[in-house]
């Protein structure tokens, strides 16, 4: 057995705890301002000693860089900036030495405008590739096929001259979208999606995953009606979320494209982790994970906006508890503001530590597969950046609310006093900020109470206790609304979580067993956690 199938046994992905890598701005070995597949090794170590056993790796393939990555031109080969495919294995090798699994980032839903698939397939309409993106004849007025709209903003069609026709791109127009109702293309991406395997990664996060196949009726979308209730000042920055987005996207066609791609990675028991962006986030999620032959687990934008309240809580779990399908849960990523920034108290620029580690518990032991986005761990606020810092599209498109994606992607601070925070650069990509350099790697590391040792502390209680990760998930009474009390069951003895996310002291519950983290005081207190082992 290789040591990259040693770490793929059973259902591993349940317990996995998963850290998404933005490569752009880990660590840059070379010195160019760009962190690099090198520089990500380099620091494996780090990961590891965490207490993570996989790491998600955001896009790292040719591209024009339009979208930061998720503008493919070449499937099958490293982005020169970022290394080369022998860096990619040495990566894997080192990483899977360390007992650590390595998942990628499939963008499948959309290619760059710059990948030879479209460039000939926006030659004439009947070349070999004619028929692999979404294209559409214009209404007779010549205006565009429907109402469906970019998430990025406007329309979500864009004229071509060359075919006369329109073609579709759920985000930038950079990024067409391809017509998986074509058996060919969907073999094509199955085909990339296997050269990956051959090349040992052990799981694939499916970007956009219900995104795939669109309605080929192109009915318009109806209006939102909890949008068109908002005052105006309230409703959405993006005309996407004025619809109710019932044809553009979550299609039938698009579950059975995920069995093909489930049954191409079971006997590798290769995991596949779906984003789920939809109106019904939460239920989608279900629909894509049940059974045994879609995805493995799946997660949603659903923590990654400003709800924070227990009710939230027990809404986002209700589908799963004493279900078959499996969630996962991410609480930031490269898409959304920093998670001690948003979800700060009214008042507050960053959010207290306490604060911190009680969203830490809460993500760590709920039921599901967790995800850590980098420097979580370390507590980062949003970085605040000018007009004139911005690379971000949709940040330069909408400035200035909201300010875009640049604020969460900034490099990853390991060193407190060195001039770029010992990203690799004096000029980063992106700009360190003081915020973040004073909560440095280096900093955190020595200090007992820090929030990095916090975090290492509980993925070891995880680590320790099974029940934690693949096991079952019973709701308890709670004196609170306002508060959390879950048992975690399965071998090894059973885990009780107490999390008081309320305003009001919470009577600590009677509680047979071991405090093993938090508090065992006999009133908690807003963001006080208790987590006891039983048996």
């Amino acid at each position: 057995m290789t040591q990259s199938n040693s770490l793929r046994q059973g259902d591993w992905w349940r317990s996995a705890v998963i850290y998404q890598v933005y490569p752009r701005s880990y660590m840059d070995a070379n010195g160019d301002g760009i962190g690099d597949i090198p520089g990500i090794t380099q620091r494996l170590p780090y990961i590891a000693e965490l207490g993570v056993d996989t790491v998600w790796l955001s896009p790292f393939f040719k591209s024009p860089m339009k979208d930061y990555g998720y503008d493919v031109s070449d499937y099958c080969d490293v982005d020169p900036i970022f290394g080369t495919l022998d860096d990619f294995d040495a990566m894997v090798a080192r990483a899977h030495g360390l007992g650590l699994r390595i998942m990628i980032d499939q963008v499948l839903s959309h290619t760059s405008d710059q990948h030879p698939w479209f460039e000939e397939s926006r030659q004439n309409r009947d070349n070999p590739k004619a028929d692999w993106y979404v294209w559409a004849d214009p209404k007779d007025d010549g205006s565009v096929p429907n109402n469906w709209q970019s998430v990025f903003g406007g329309t979500s069609w864009q004229w071509d001259s060359r075919r006369r026709q329109y073609y579709m791109h759920n985000f930038l127009v950079e990024q067409p979208d391809l017509n998986f109702h074509n058996p060919d293309v969907q073999d094509m991406m199955l085909q990339t999606v296997q050269f990956w395997i051959d090349r040992g990664v052990d799981g694939f996060r499916l970007d956009t995953a219900n995104f795939y196949a669109h309605n080929p009726s192109l009915k318009d979308n109806p209006p939102h009606p909890d949008s068109l209730k908002k005052p105006v000042h309230e409703r959405s920055y993006v005309p996407y979320d004025h619809q109710l987005h019932l044809h553009d996207k979550s299609q039938p066609e698009n579950i059975r494209f995920m069995e093909r791609l489930r049954a191409l990675c079971e006997p590798h028991n290769i995991a596949l982790l779906g984003e789920i962006g939809d109106d019904d986030q939460f239920g989608r999620m279900k629909e894509y994970t049940a059974g045994n032959d879609r995805l493995h687990t799946a997660y949603s934008f659903g923590f990654l906006g400003k709800d924070k309240d227990a009710a939230f809580v027990r809404q986002a779990l209700a589908p799963f508890v004493g279900s078959d399908s499996w969630p996962s849960w991410s609480l930031g990523n490269h898409d959304c503001h920093r998670l001690a920034t948003r979800w700060a108290e009214p008042g507050e620029d960053i959010a207290t530590q306490q604060a911190l580690q009680c969203y830490a518990v809460l993500l760590l032991t709920m039921l599901g597969t967790p995800c850590i986005y980098q420097g979580e761990e370390l507590g980062l606020p949003e970085a605040k950046l000018a007009f004139h810092e911005l690379v971000d599209p949709p940040g330069i498109t909408f400035w200035p609310e909201p300010r875009g994606r640049d604020g969460c992607r900034t490099p990853m601070p390991w060193s407190s006093s060195a001039a770029d925070a010992g990203f690799g650069s004096e000029s980063p990509w992106l700009p360190v900020r003081d915020t973040h350099r004073e909560r440095a790697v280096d900093v955190q590391l020595v200090q007992s109470d820090s929030l990095l040792a916090f975090y290492q502390q509980l993925l070891a209680v995880r680590k320790a206790h099974p029940a934690l990760g693949n096991g079952g998930f019973e709701w308890k009474d709670c004196a609170s609304g306002d508060a959390l009390h879950f048992l975690r069951t399965g071998e090894g003895g059973d885990i009780a979580v107490v999390i008081n996310l309320g305003e009001q002291p919470l009577p600590l519950p009677k509680i047979q067993g071991q405090l093993v983290l938090g508090s065992a005081e006999k009133i908690l207190s807003k963001y006080e956690f208790s987590v006891f082992a039983i048996g």
